[in-house]
């Protein structure tokens, strides 16, 4: 994608995206003279002159139906149709699943060879492409698009998502695009079309190549597709749960109106921070996705921002999203056997442990050998799993050797894991420990037996789950 159409707004806050940036001659949200409706045409143009970014190419339409409009420049091999019926399909798909996008059904097809390497989109909201949903995906190849197969599938599959993302349930503008760029969210979207449309070849493919693929943000070495999109997807609904974290969105998060020189829209009125994110993403898929984003992603945006204070605020500002939850740990009562020197509720004391906030810690100096923290609940709970967080800094301070006890009075424990030489690869990291638990208790605690080499011990987090 070159530069999103569909995304002038959110230009504005800065952000800025496209599989190749350039920018637009024009803003796509003055009036267009002359104007005074969107008609819907019967017939799609035989021609269509260029007129955005550097394109000036004067289009043949060699193809229509329904469903798409194709249109070649002169470069391209007139000969090729897979685009005819392939291209159909995606976008008939994307509709039945994300839903319809302005009145035209059809999705406009550009393509060009020899020139324009690369790809954009543009959606029925915007002036840029005359208000129609529009790929247009160029190659400096004078033989592309010949095969239809591999990139010629994944470089056209991917506009189409473009659209999706940025003009679903009838909102302009994609509040994500700041967190998941251009696009990893469009790596799950085009492995679902793969299946969708039978095409056990490319889903294998697709999945082998982006199984393996890592990014930098928000930390190097970031698996996208692997440790977010499709768990997310294989484990919690599939497309349901994809269509789903749009549909929130829409009822959802903040919009103005959007005036497109002919009519008004509602558009987003500012992105997405990671917080809210998760949030939104935990909604679509009615599980809560904490654990499974503080393994894929740490605790830290892009930015550098502890995204889980953000979640916490997110709860409070958009309560509309419930999903279930399996932590346990904001219903016990946090107590230790050492406290920070200046009391559970100081900067560093043992309420930090349970605050729900990763990047703050307890802190106690001089910590003794049989360092007890300790969650006592009303009731009996079952659990099955927890996590600890490492501190900010000093990985000396980190816990080394460990176990994790269950008791029902506080008195008499059971040994429910054993942890010993454990080391934390990073700072704020949180690791999960699954036991193999059946009997519910009503005090559950950490014995701390050593640290990494410090006589102080630090910890950001504890958390149970059942």
């Amino acid at each position: 994608m070159k530069t999103s159409l569909f995304a002038a707004a959110f230009i504005v806050l800065g952000i800025l995206y496209g599989c190749e940036k350039k920018s637009a001659p024009g803003s796509d949200l003055q009036p267009v003279p002359g104007k005074t409706n969107l008609q819907v045409l019967a017939t799609p143009p035989a021609t269509w002159q260029e007129h955005w970014f550097e394109h000036v190419q004067l289009l043949n339409r060699v193809f229509y139906d329904t469903s798409v409009a194709v249109y070649f420049d002169n470069d391209v091999n007139s000969s090729i149709t897979w685009p005819n019926t392939y291209l159909a399909q995606v976008w008939n798909y994307t509709k039945s699943t994300y839903g319809a996008f302005g009145d035209d059904s059809r999705l406009f097809v550009i393509l060009h060879s020899g020139k324009y390497s690369g790809g954009h989109p543009s959606t029925y909201m915007d002036a840029g492409h005359d208000y129609r949903n529009v790929i247009d995906v160029g190659s400096s190849d004078p033989n592309a698009w010949i095969s239809g197969a591999g990139n010629d599938i994944d470089l056209t599959t991917h506009e189409v998502g473009h659209i999706a993302e940025g003009a679903s349930k009838g909102v302009h503008g994609s509040p994500a695009f700041g967190i998941w760029h251009d696009s990893k969210w469009m790596e799950i979207y085009q492995y679902d079309v793969y299946l969708a449309l039978g095409r056990s070849a490319d889903v294998t493919r697709w999945y082998n190549m982006k199984i393996t693929q890592t990014d930098a943000y928000p930390r190097a070495g970031t698996y996208w597709f692997r440790d977010w999109f499709y768990p997310i997807y294989n484990n919690y609904g599939g497309v349901t749960a994809l269509n789903k974290f749009f549909a929130l969105l829409a009822q959802h998060f903040p919009k103005q109106t959007f005036n497109n020189g002919i009519t008004t829209y509602p558009e987003y009125t500012r992105g997405l921070n990671f917080g809210e994110f998760v949030h939104y993403w935990s909604g679509a898929a009615n599980k809560d996705l904490k654990q499974l984003a503080l393994t894929a992603f740490g605790n830290k945006d892009e930015q550098g921002n502890d995204w889980t204070a953000q979640l916490k605020q997110a709860k409070t500002d958009f309560p509309g999203i419930t999903y279930p939850s399996d932590d346990i740990t904001g219903s016990g009562t946090i107590t230790v056997s050492k406290e920070n020197t200046g009391g559970a509720s100081a900067a560093e004391g043992s309420l930090k442990l349970t605050d729900n906030v990763y990047s703050t810690k307890l802190f106690v100096n001089a910590v003794p050998t049989d360092f007890k923290m300790q969650l006592q609940f009303a009731t009996a709970q079952t659990v099955k799993s927890y996590t600890l967080t490492s501190g900010n800094d000093a990985i000396d301070r980190d816990p080394k050797n460990w176990q994790l006890k269950g008791s029902d009075n506080g008195i008499t424990w059971t040994v429910l894991d054993t942890q010993t030489n454990q080391v934390f690869s990073a700072r704020n990291q949180t690791r999960q420990f699954v036991i193999p638990n059946t009997t519910a208790y009503k005090y559950y605690a950490v014995y701390v037996t050593a640290t990494n080499g410090s006589v102080d011990f630090q910890l950001s987090e504890w958390r149970l789950f059942k």
